[in-house]
């Protein structure tokens, strides 16, 4: 697959975390949600890593060779 394909892959996937978190508040049902609220949390952050490490390619270090600054 492609960057392309990667990168719309897991950000449909880390907004699919985020509504996952978001589940206990719509019901109304926070004490029964607690499971729902990690693993929404870890699919969100996990998907974001994944997207930023396999797609963006920045965010490893920063070289300091070339700046002005």
């Amino acid at each position: 697959m492609t960057k392309k394909t990667w990168r719309w892959v897991l950000n449909i996937l880390m907004y699919a975390g985020v509504v996952i978190f978001l589940i206990p508040y719509f019901s109304g049902k926070l004490l029964h949600g607690i499971w729902f609220m990690i693993i929404g949390a870890s699919m969100a952050v996990f998907c974001g890593l994944l997207r930023c490490y396999l797609t963006e390619g920045d965010c490893g270090r920063i070289s300091d060779i070339g700046r002005d600054w």
